[in-house]
């Protein structure tokens, strides 16, 4: 009976030393598919690695074995003895493995809910084992009714809507202030690690330029190079204070950077375009009063807080929402799987039917032969159509008993009427009905 295993680690059970050793290895991924595809009892798998997650998905018929192996070989390219990896795995069948993936994939079971990045990576990793040949009927669907779930959750939930970081959030407010991000200048005083990831997501956004002020101009000169951007010196900030439109603060200084005086003498020369203030450091680098002047907007760390800590209570009950999608599609997908003990019959019953076909086509191709092009293709698409419709019934039969406990008994009854495969039924042609030939 195949069996689909889900064994891994992630952020929540393994701390990150033991996921390093791991994932640290870009090779390992490659290392783990040449082994399931040399595999004796693994049938179809892929193996993601990423910073807060490394498993092995899997499809076999020994499950046992198979869990033995999968967890002998992560225990061997981590260089971890199995008793100190076995406490940090958790390994999920059948269902359970597949609402797991569908989790993963939306972004359910992230560090952060609703974080993009991760179903890229599984797609990365699902390409590469197609590439490696370790995929199959099994794992393609479930694949991709994974990133079926995932556009689901996307789209029919807001769980991803809502800025959960302090760099997010800073431009969740610019946004709104804003509209729009295009065109828009920033200055960035001070060179922490927070301001410059805000300055990037602000630039990703659309911001047109960015200008770097820091006390020292060198490293002014460097952070402004990872942007394509400008180095000018503390001197400079009121100047510049005339032009931009978004203004990052992050430094260690002790007394405020920017008082309310410096944004005062510069409003009448900006002609009341606004000017957005993002102060992350602590202390403080933007005097408070400045946020009462007209058209100035000023937010400190406490502020961005506010709005990651709203957004994800937010998040949390859109992933409400989103459990009920991954709930449905599980049902879906079980449904689908069961379904393929019937597909051999079936397929077999269709090829009869087809080479019936044929035979008869053959037996009457002197007749046919004198028909119209237009005239044999009437009677082509009719003779399928008779075919189609008289198979129809037991094919939707057989499908409606898929996962049923008597299944078994109706797919050999149907091989035995049909005398697919070559079974018969005992004393099949010998006249079972008497000589009426009913």
């Amino acid at each position: 009976m195949l069996k689909i295993i889900a064994i891994g680690m992630n952020h929540e059970t393994a701390p990150v030393e033991l996921r390093e050793c791991l994932g640290g290895d870009a090779d390992n991924i490659r290392k783990v598919l040449a082994w399931m595809r040399s595999s004796e009892v693994v049938r179809e798998g892929l193996f993601l690695s990423t910073c807060n997650r490394v498993e092995a998905l899997f499809i076999t018929e020994e499950a046992e074995s198979a869990r033995e192996s999968v967890i002998s070989l992560m225990s061997g390219l981590g260089g971890v003895h199995i008793r100190d990896l076995a406490p940090s795995l958790y390994v999920l069948e059948d269902m359970h493995a597949v609402s797991h993936i569908f989790n993963v994939a939306s972004s359910l079971d992230s560090m952060v809910v609703g974080e993009p990045q991760i179903l890229g990576q599984i797609k990365e990793a699902y390409a590469l084992a197609a590439a490696e040949k370790t995929s199959g009927v099994i794992l393609n669907r479930l694949m991709h009714r994974a990133f079926h779930v995932a556009k689901r959750v996307r789209s029919e939930t807001e769980i991803c809507g809502a800025a959960v970081s302090i760099s997010y959030a800073a431009v969740e407010l610019a946004k709104k202030i804003f509209h729009v991000l295009e065109g828009k200048k920033v200055l960035l005083v001070g060179a922490g690690e927070m301001a410059e990831l805000a300055a990037r997501h602000l630039l990703t956004n659309g911001v047109s330029s960015l200008v770097v002020a820091n006390r020292t101009f060198e490293r002014a000169v460097e952070v402004a190079g990872h942007f394509n951007g400008k180095a000018v010196s503390f001197e400079e900030i009121d100047s510049e204070l005339l032009n931009v439109d978004i203004v990052i603060t992050s430094t260690a200084a002790k007394e405020y950077v920017i008082t309310q005086g410096q944004v005062k003498k510069c409003l009448r020369r900006r002609r009341n375009r606004p000017l957005f203030f993002i102060d992350i450091a602590v202390p403080r680098d933007v005097q408070p009063e400045v946020h009462a002047l007209s058209n100035v907007y000023l937010y400190d760390i406490d502020d961005l807080k506010g709005v990651v800590a709203l957004n994800m209570s937010q998040r949390k009950e859109e992933a409400v929402k989103a459990g009920r999608i991954v709930e449905e599609e599980v049902g879906k997908f079980e449904k689908w799987l069961k379904t393929l003990a019937v597909v051999p019959t079936i397929v077999s019953l269709r090829d009869k039917a087809e080479s019936i076909l044929q035979a008869e086509f053959a037996k009457s191709r002197s007749v046919l032969d004198q028909l119209t092009p237009t005239q044999h293709e009437a009677v082509e698409t009719l003779t399928r159509s008779i075919v189609e419709k008289v198979l129809n019934d037991p094919i939707v039969f057989l499908k409606g008993r898929a996962g049923r406990p008597t299944l078994n008994t109706y797919l050999d009854l149907t091989k035995r009427l049909f005398r697919l495969n070559g079974l018969e039924d005992e004393g099949a042609g010998k006249g079972e009905l008497g000589d009426s030939g009913i």
